[in-house]
């Protein structure tokens, strides 16, 4: 669907003065197009969708249509993945901090849990002597450096003696199996990507010899761009990678290693796949100056696209003439500020436009606070008709376990 400032005014008129737009096709197309890059390198290759960038079910179900994975960091979004419809052994577990009860439910449900620490691995081995019936699959977080000058406080150094302890444990557990072993790195430069591949390759080889068999998963987790404007491309001091360029990096390497496709190679992307898939989109209320200064306040604020330090691409819908503005900051309702959604705009502006955002669609409504206002609706317009994807929040929802 085409969008223009008439059927901005008619979205408006439904769904209030402020609203995503999900474009639910381009987020397939993505995964389509993600997926065939890697696959045509090794062709046991599969994603692990990173709920934790974007939980919208919508987007959820179609990685599910497609037989992918869940990488969820938590019960919430494991309960989500449930209710959506994705089988316990396409789920993986990450994060530092997990409910205890529910990984021991899921554990026993045939689900993988990557362990993160030896704390947890004492949870899970209380739980998996308590039911010495059921099999148990594993997975585990490594820690290594790729020499991108951050020292992560994710999983196992696996250098250590904890690593070499977990290892000895899954080894000398009848009723357990090492299904999976994985890293992240936040860092999307394409240089690191050979080497995190080559790295997990020398580690998986080598616990074979401990174990005596090869983990079922390589897991090379996230941190790949996604497609974007090429205003937004211009703001990075590196080139931005396409998904071949990934593809090529990292799938080589495995294929290099193992010839024969196994084990099934993983990644866990996010912005990759929902980075361009939403725009939000967000009136100007006033337009000010101050001390020779212009500011234009919208219903909105930074906290709805999850960009700073840089401009999103951004595009005026008009509603009338308007005046020419030079070096104007567009700024968000809330009394913060730093909540600054793009500075510098020249061009024409009116009070009442309509500033359409796109690559919102990272960590934007995940993180988005109830701050000062309740969450705006989402709306797909993909479709024939405008499908209602998460209606605006209101007092209730924000306040019913509150006590007055």
């Amino acid at each position: 669907m085409d969008l223009t400032t008439k059927k901005l005014t008619e979205l408006s008129a439904e769904y209030g003065e402020a609203f995503y737009l999900l474009d639910s096709k381009q987020f397939e197309k993505n995964y389509e197009d993600l997926s065939k890059a890697f696959l045509d390198i090794y062709p046991h290759f599969n994603i692990a969708y990173s709920y934790k960038t974007n939980y919208i079910p919508k987007l959820c179900k179609i990685v599910k249509n497609h037989g992918g994975y869940a990488e969820v960091v938590s019960d919430m979004e494991l309960e989500i993945a449930t209710r959506v419809g994705v089988e316990p052994s396409k789920i993986i577990w990450n994060g530092p901090i997990k409910n205890n009860t529910k990984v021991e439910d899921f554990l026993i449900s045939g689900g993988t849990v990557n362990i993160d620490s030896l704390d947890e691995l004492d949870d899970i081995k209380r739980s998996i002597g308590k039911h010495p019936q059921y099999f148990f699959t594993l997975g585990v977080r490594c820690n290594f450096d790729i020499g991108d000058g951050v020292i992560s406080r994710f999983g196992f150094d696996v250098d250590s003696e904890n690593f070499r302890e977990i290892i000895y444990y899954i080894k000398n557990t009848e009723n357990v199996k090492l299904i999976n072993l994985q890293c992240h790195f936040a860092k999307r430069s394409i240089e690191y990507w050979p080497v995190r591949a080559k790295k997990m390759v020398k580690i998986i080889k080598r616990v074979e010899k401990e174990i005596g068999y090869v983990p079922e998963r390589i897991d090379l987790g996230g941190g790949i761009f996604g497609n974007m404007d090429e205003s937004l491309k211009k703001q990075f001091e590196d080139p931005i990678p396409d998904y071949r360029e990934y593809a090529e990096a990292a799938a080589t390497v495995i294929r290099k290693a193992f010839p024969d496709a196994e084990p099934e190679l993983l990644i866990e992307p996010g912005s990759a796949l929902a980075g361009d898939s939403m725009k939000f989109v967000g009136r100007i209320e006033s337009i000010k100056n101050v001390r020779g200064k212009t500011f234009a306040t919208m219903v909105g604020s930074q906290n709805n696209i999850s960009m700073s330090g840089i401009n999103p691409p951004m595009r005026r819908y008009a509603v009338s003439d308007g005046t020419e503005y030079k070096n104007v900051d567009i700024v968000g309702y809330t009394c913060i500020e730093s909540d600054v959604m793009y500075r510098g705009y020249e061009g024409v502006l009116a009070i009442g436009d309509y500033m359409v955002f796109s690559n919102c669609g990272s960590y934007s409504i995940v993180m988005k606070p109830p701050f000062i206002m309740p969450n705006v609706p989402v709306v797909d317009i993909c479709g024939e008709k405008v499908e209602l994807i998460k209606r605006a929040e209101n007092f209730e929802d924000l306040f019913h376990t509150y006590e007055f």
